[in-house]
């Protein structure tokens, strides 16, 4: 079942049932008048008949049933009846009583007071009289005709309404239900539109206000996030086929023209460490794709420890002076930084990542292959600052920086594939940590990592 068929059948229930609550009440609220219009009719009637034969010396139960019988408003198939105190019969009706009297009725009457019910077409009241200082029983019966006929054309309306209202219900529940569902339908047409070709398009928002515009705000924002990551992966597979593809293209280049003829031993000797070179370079870059596509993955593997800050500088140092004598890492301490104050949770290798990326860069990308690295406590965190002096990053770069393979106009002229920044990125958001950087086209450039305490993470 669809769910314009289920909105349709569930609006149908509900209207019936809320029109079927309304007509049983009215019959039943105008069946409970009736009954009480009448009792009070016969009981006016009966208590006039009394007062009549009671009140009246010259007014006698001959003159009384003549009276009755010419009555026009007399009540239908009336019958009146009355007992003294010693149950003998002082007047009825000339109409045969159609509800047999007995005593136990006559011994009801005198301990209730009044008795009321219905019986077959009849309905017949009992109750006890005094005048003159004297007690006396009536009964009195009679049909309510006209209140029984005004009762069936009720119901019969009520039904023909019923009737009615279950066809005009039906045909507006499917019609309510394709208004309500024709903004929903309209979205999936707009959405099944919308392929990997043309993810610039966007779904029409209407009014901006109700829950399908909401819906459809939603559904804009996860297009223009989609978008965004498509375009990334599909701009980072293209720059990582062509940094892959050139190394391999140079170093099969150079094979194919060794192979031409024969050389002399120098000559294979500096192809290979040329293609030495370029394998270095594409096992580097290797890895740095791997580990980036690790941490972007949305569950990454996580073998966090206490770690201290200090421990990595030390160690990251000495690797960078090992691989590369020219350069120069100056590590300072701020002097309010305590032991307590250099510990972190994290992953070791992964944060050894993020600080060799930014000391390499800080002395490679410097006019004299110098960085500074100045470590400090806030008041929870700790902040390490990379300080180099060289070109800078020109302001438009300074958003741009952290998306793979980006590498602005002054970085084109040092070596390197534009990933270490977003990898290093990514690994501090792993640590609920942030990197910052701030720089200037010809000025200093710092790169700031920020880490939370121990005891706060």
């Amino acid at each position: 079942m669809n769910i314009r068929t289920k909105l349709t059948v569930i609006f149908f229930v509900l209207v019936i049932i809320v029109v079927s609550v309304i007509s049983i009440s009215i019959y039943y609220f105008s069946s409970q008048y009736r009954a009480q219009d009448f009792y009070r009719r016969l009981k006016n009637r009966a208590i006039n008949t009394a007062k009549l034969l009671t009140q009246f010396e010259e007014v006698n139960a001959t003159l009384l049933q003549r009276m009755e019988r010419e009555n026009p408003a007399s009540l239908p198939s009336q019958y009146v009846v009355i007992y003294n105190n010693l149950n003998e019969i002082l007047y009825s009706s000339e109409k045969v009583s159609a509800v047999p009297v007995d005593d136990i009725l006559l011994k009801r009457i005198e301990n209730e007071n009044e008795v009321y019910f219905e019986r077959d077409d009849y309905a017949v009241l009992g109750f006890l009289f005094e005048a003159k200082g004297s007690r006396f029983k009536i009964i009195a019966s009679a049909i309510d005709i006209n209140g029984r006929d005004a009762l069936i054309n009720l119901r019969d309306i009520l039904l023909a309404i019923f009737s009615i209202s279950v066809i005009i219900v039906s045909i507006l529940g499917w019609v309510f239900s394709g208004r309500v569902l024709s903004p929903i339908l309209r979205i999936v047409n707009e959405v099944d539109t919308i392929t990997a070709a043309n993810l610039e398009l966007r779904l029409n928002e209407g009014n901006r206000r109700d829950e399908l515009s909401k819906l459809a705000q939603t559904f804009n924002k996860m297009l223009s996030r989609l978008q965004r990551a498509f375009f990334a992966q599909k701009n980072f597979i293209a720059n990582a086929s062509h940094e892959i593809k050139t190394p391999i293209t140079v170093i099969t280049g150079e094979i194919e023209v060794a192979l031409l003829q024969r050389r002399t031993v120098d000559y294979y000797i500096n192809l290979l460490k040329s293609v030495l070179v370029g394998v270095k370079g594409m096992n580097k870059l290797s890895t740095q794709l791997l580990l980036l596509a690790q941490t972007s993955s949305d569950n990454p593997e996580k073998q966090f420890s206490a770690i201290r800050i200090d421990d990595i500088l030390w160690s990251v140092k000495d690797e960078l002076s090992k691989a590369h004598s020219e350069y120069t890492v100056d590590i300072e301490f701020d002097m309010a930084i305590s032991d307590q104050t250099l510990s972190t949770i994290g992953d070791a290798e992964l944060l050894k990542v993020v600080i060799l990326n930014l000391m390499e860069n800080g002395c490679k990308y410097s006019d004299d292959n110098k960085v500074s690295v100045v470590l400090a406590s806030g008041k929870d965190e700790i902040t390490i600052r990379f300080i180099n002096k060289g070109v800078g990053i020109p302001s438009n770069d300074l958003d741009k920086i952290f998306e793979p393979f980006y590498r602005g106009k002054p970085s084109k002229k040092v070596k390197g594939f534009g990933i270490g920044l977003p990898l290093a990125k990514r690994i501090m958001e792993l640590h609920k940590g942030k990197i910052l950087v701030s720089s200037g086209q010809n000025d200093s450039t710092t790169f700031t990592m920020v880490l939370p305490f121990l005891d706060t993470v």
